[in-house]
């Protein structure tokens, strides 16, 4: 039985629109079956630890489900788990990742797969997703379903036999390369690359490798032993657990030109229906200008960020401030910045919750945040809507809940029950002239008198204080919080 609760039905009917790589355009969501939404994501490949970059396809595929969900859908997601096929390249050539992890480790496949599985799953719950409705399968555990599949790729005259294993004939699909319109690209990875002795066409792809003497993971099949290629597993488990067509795939942009065209190829002609309506690609994460990779050497990964004494959903709050869709710049900086923000953000959250005494009130404001959500996850413009609301002094605390709560539910970022994090300071606490300056800067907004409010705001702040207009008057937090105290 699926492990899926009962989603509450939206007050808003706004309809929800994703900008669907398959169709190139921003399209109306509708699902196969009314009230139930099938989605499947590229999971991590579980031969080291996931950088940030990794992350922010999780966040990505998390925050599409939030909608969904509050949208009234049943969402039934995948996640899969790489523990083997996936070469150190995306093509067909060189070593499997995991036999890298565990010559690296001096540890078993398996027991790779293990570790990084585990740290996997704690990282993503320490960014607030919502694994209620997920199912993490292992390649591994579907090597008859993967078998299956090729055997019926091979029955219907789509694959061919080489000294290396079992590859599908790309030459046979006159559709190859549909997604993102990439149909008449050339490269593989990212380099190009010549057509090999055994490989007939360049796009070809392995469904089966002949298994070598060194390899560590071997399993028998109508080819001999072997193990199968990096782009079967998605295909085979989407048709095992979720059926012959599902609503929506996600993963990165890096995806497109090789593993998702892969992947529609097999699927499609295996199952005779299209795998997903809708393809929904994010953008990469780049350190100064260059993408995130383990090849590079520049991977950051979430312990690092909690080592610096920042919250790890500081990380999710600095994603929500740019569309999943444009490139993000990472700097410690930035990220700072970020922390430093959502720190406030819940500094006003606590303070509306307490205020609005549990009673909210639906408004225009709520509305328009759901709205935002379901406009291809507009999620900087829901968040600058949210910190407008909770700053109105003229804006009731029940209608301010009712933001909160609505934006809690799509951005995820624990508004309704912030974090004990200790940074708050209260006023009584605080030196007898900061109280001061808090006072008259109260007085000052009371009377409408900015500019003087203004000049306090800089005092404030040249102290060591971060100022903020919350629903009761000023806030203040330190500049630098710390969260490993």
């Amino acid at each position: 039985m699926w492990p899926f609760k009962k989603a509450k039905p939206a007050v808003s009917a706004a309809p929800i629109f994703f900008t669907n790589t398959l169709s190139g355009k921003k399209d109306l969501y509708v699902s196969i079956k009314p009230g139930v939404a099938t989605m499947y994501s590229c999971g991590p490949t579980v031969y080291g630890p996931q950088h940030i970059g990794n992350l922010r396809a999780a966040l990505f595929a998390d925050v599409i489900a939030r909608v969904l969900k509050a949208g009234g859908f049943h969402v039934r997601r995948v996640i899969n788990i790489t523990d083997v096929g996936h070469m150190v390249g995306d093509g067909d050539e060189g070593e499997d990742k995991l036999a890298v992890g565990a010559a690296r480790d001096k540890l078993t496949p398996k027991d790779v797969a293990d570790r990084y599985t585990k740290q996997y799953l704690e990282d993503i719950r320490l960014l607030n997703l919502d694994t209620t409705d997920i199912l993490f399968p292992r390649a591994t555990e579907y090597i008859a379903e993967q078998i299956a599949m090729i055997k019926t790729l091979e029955e219907k005259g789509f694959t061919y036999r080489t000294t290396d294993g079992v590859y599908f004939d790309t030459s046979k699909y006159p559709n190859y390369g549909k997604l993102g319109g990439v149909a008449e690209v050339k490269l593989i990875g990212g380099a190009r690359i010549k057509v090999e002795d055994t490989k007939r066409n360049l796009h070809d792809f392995a469904l089966w490798r002949t298994a070598k003497p060194a390899d560590l993971q071997q399993w028998a099949s109508p080819w001999g032993k072997g193990n199968p290629g990096w782009h079967i597993e998605c295909s085979a488990m989407i048709r095992t657990i979720l059926g012959t067509e599902i609503d929506i795939h996600t993963g990165g942009m890096d995806h497109i030109p090789v593993h998702h065209n892969n992947e529609i190829a097999q699927s499609e002609v295996a199952n005779g229906r299209p795998l997903a309506r809708y393809w929904l690609h994010e953008a990469f994460i780049n350190i100064e200008g260059e993408k995130i990779s383990k090849s590079l050497g520049n991977e950051i990964l979430l312990s690092d960020i909690s080592a610096r004494g920042l919250h790890p959903l500081s990380l999710r709050y600095f994603y929500l401030q740019a569309s999943f869709r444009s490139p993000v710049n990472f700097s410690w900086q930035s990220l700072t910045a970020a922390n430093e923000a959502l720190t406030r953000l819940w500094k006003i959250a606590r303070e509306t919750v307490k205020q609005a005494k549990g009673k909210s009130i639906y408004s225009d404001q709520e509305r328009t945040v759901i709205a935002l959500m379901r406009d291809d996850l507009s999620t900087a413009a829901a968040l600058a809507l949210l910190w407008e609301t909770l700053r109105d002094e003229e804006t009731s605390p029940g209608v301010r809940l009712g933001v909160l709560t609505a934006a809690e539910a799509v951005l995820g970022l624990d508004l309704l029950s912030p974090p004990d994090v200790d940074v708050a300071i209260e006023t009584k606490d605080l030196p007898n002239d900061v109280q001061l300056l808090i006072l008259k800067r109260d007085e000052a907004r009371e009377v409408k008198e900015y500019a003087v409010s203004d000049e306090l705001r800089a005092e404030l702040e040249t102290r060591g204080y971060r100022v903020d207009d919350g629903p009761s008057g000023t806030i203040v937090t330190p500049t630098l919080p710390s969260y490993n105290r």
